[in-house]
């Protein structure tokens, strides 16, 4: 973000998960929480039916959050960049920002002025389709509110312009000096298990444990003696770019641990025919995915009740997990394993237990620096910790922006990579369903869950629908210019007319197959919400998933 979270390089909430019921006004935004983030959403729930919260969402799809919401905006996928800098629009025309924080707090404010100038609610309508008198009254509530809070998630983010994305949202919040303070901020929602804490670890190619950049000499240096090894200034390759590199041949072999890109990265086709092209694929993971079968090693790992360790979750709160089974069969603990292999290979690593590394961790990661197992206790603390005496902190950037000030971004609007066209009329977006979670490695093991939710439907609207002579739960054919997939209809409310809405999780008709890979060029994450297809009522052989059944939600 923009002159916030950018300058811990976290993208972590700059509030507490509590102090949002401070806020007076919520805007959700890219993203549908009361199925992927279920604790969250049925907070946000509370708040808005005791508590007063308003809470305007902003999803193209319909989601569980607009029952209790004061206003649904609805933009086409694609255009929430327009939709922000309307807003900003707005509270300029009308003269409610907060002037005192702009003039103390940040800088480069006229360059952004100028920039939103011309992002009038009536421009904007013609571009997102929302309507002139909602962004108008959206800005308003926000501007005016004494605390608000905005919160996003991966609606935002997986767009080629995700960056300015996130750069918009964080101009929203020092425009109206919504920072540093109870039930305000800005508040990504991370997108899976622990993903802050492989973050804060350097689980990134350009940083070291506490987002310390490798190409800062005197970091690789530090990092260097304690870890007793040389190492590269050059940082590392992403997801979709080891991809490319695999498909290349400048890449010959791969570890992966407990993550499945067979069903959750994007164009499934050309990753298939990369991982063919490596020499040696190992995969870390604790069940059988679609990458482990195409393994030429597979270690058997615990699970997170099978181990020791800390989690980091949304709110950057650092949580003791203890060891509550032993590791069935010859699985290990992750760091047993790769302990095993570093030693294997004339690097051995004097870790004798997890908490162990931990030590490490907190002499390397500033931090973390006051975390320890016994202050972590039962109920974590949140970094950043710097030392013993340190209580954490619940909130960032408090009295004064982490980089000193906060960085205003002249950022404008750009279509998505794909758009829609003669031959490819539709917008396919993607997410997430409350019975199921990711590539399903664990739920779709579950029975309960499996008849909840067995399969994944492609959801479209009556409109739509009627048109093209689609009955629900009919076969119909999907295509992108990456690939088809076949997959029976639902027609619903949710989405809006030219748009379809297909969830994740399953390998029968798997999503992926279709989404883009194109990236954005700061973050390299790939534009998964927005890709342009076609779709037609599928008349061939029936392609039957290993379950029948409709989501229920």
């Amino acid at each position: 973000m923009a002159g916030l979270a950018a300058t811990l390089g976290s993208g972590a909430m700059t509030n507490s998960i509590e102090d949002l019921a401070e806020a007076e006004v919520m805007i959700v935004i890219g993203s549908n929480n009361t199925e992927t983030h279920p604790v969250i959403g049925m907070r946000l729930r509370h708040f808005a039916r005791y508590r007063g919260t308003k809470i305007v969402v902003i999803d193209p799809r319909r989601t569980d959050l607009v029952e209790e919401s004061a206003l649904w905006l609805s933009p086409l996928p694609g255009y929430d960049l327009a939709l922000l800098n309307g807003f900003a629009h707005v509270i300029l025309k009308e003269g409610l920002q907060n002037k005192a924080f702009i003039e103390e707090h940040t800088e480069n404010f006229d360059a952004f002025k100028s920039v939103v100038e011309k992002y009038t609610p009536e421009y904007v309508e013609t571009l997102t389709g929302v309507p002139k008198d909602d962004i108008i009254k959206t800005a308003r509530m926000y501007a005016t509110a004494k605390n608000a809070a905005i919160l996003y998630c991966m609606g935002i983010t997986q767009h080629s312009k995700g960056t300015d994305n996130v750069k918009a949202v964080s101009n929203l919040a020092l425009l109206c000096g919504h920072l540093g303070k109870p039930g305000s901020g800005v508040n990504p929602l991370r997108g899976q298990n622990n993903v802050q804490g492989a973050c804060d670890m350097g689980g990134l190619p350009d940083v070291y444990p506490g987002y310390q950049k490798v190409h800062i000499k005197e970091n690789r240096e530090k990092f260097e003696k304690f870890w007793n090894a040389s190492l590269s200034e050059v940082p590392g390759l992403t997801v979709v770019e080891m991809t490319n590199a695999m498909h290349d041949g400048k890449l010959k072999a791969m570890y992966i641990m407990g993550e499945n890109p067979m069903l959750t990265d994007p164009d499934l086709t050309h990753v298939e025919e990369s991982f063919r092209h490596l020499e040696l694929l190992v995969v870390q993971d604790i069940f059988m995915t679609e990458t482990a079968r195409m393994a030429d090693v597979v270690f058997p790992a615990a699970s997170f009740a099978e181990k020791d360790g800390t989690f980091s979750n949304t709110e950057r709160r650092v949580q003791l997990v203890r060891k509550a089974l032993k590791e069935p069969g010859t699985a290990r603990q992750d760091w047993d394993i790769i302990g095993g292999i570093a030693a294997k290979m004339g690097h051995p690593m004097p870790y004798e237990k997890a908490e162990d590394i931990f030590d490490e961790m907190r002499k390397v990661t500033p931090q973390y620096a006051g975390l320890t197992y016994k202050r972590l206790g039962m109920n974590g603390l949140q970094w950043p910790c710097p030392d013993e005496t340190h209580p954490g902190t619940p909130i960032l950037h408090k009295g004064k922006i982490a980089r000193g000030k906060g960085l205003f971004a002249a950022v404008e609007y750009r279509p998505s990579a794909e758009v829609p066209d003669s031959a490819y009329p539709f917008i396919l977006t993607t997410g997430r369903d409350y019975y199921q979670y990711h590539s399903a490695t664990m739920t779709g093991r579950v029975r309960l869950l499996k008849e909840y939710c067995p399969e994944s439907f492609v959801e479209i609207s009556s409109e739509d629908a009627g048109k093209l002579g689609i009955q629900d739960n009919d076969w119909v054919k999907v295509e992108s210019r990456r690939g088809h997939v076949i997959a029976r209809a639902k027609i619903s409310d949710k989405v809006q007319r030219g748009v379809i809405f297909k969830k994740f999780h399953f390998a029968e008709g798997a999503v992926n197959r279709l989404t883009n890979p194109v990236l954005d060029p700061t973050s390299k994450i790939p534009e998964l919400k927005v890709s342009a297809v076609r779709l037609e009522k599928y008349n061939g052989p029936a392609v039957e998933p290993e379950s029948q059944g409709m989501c229920l939600m």
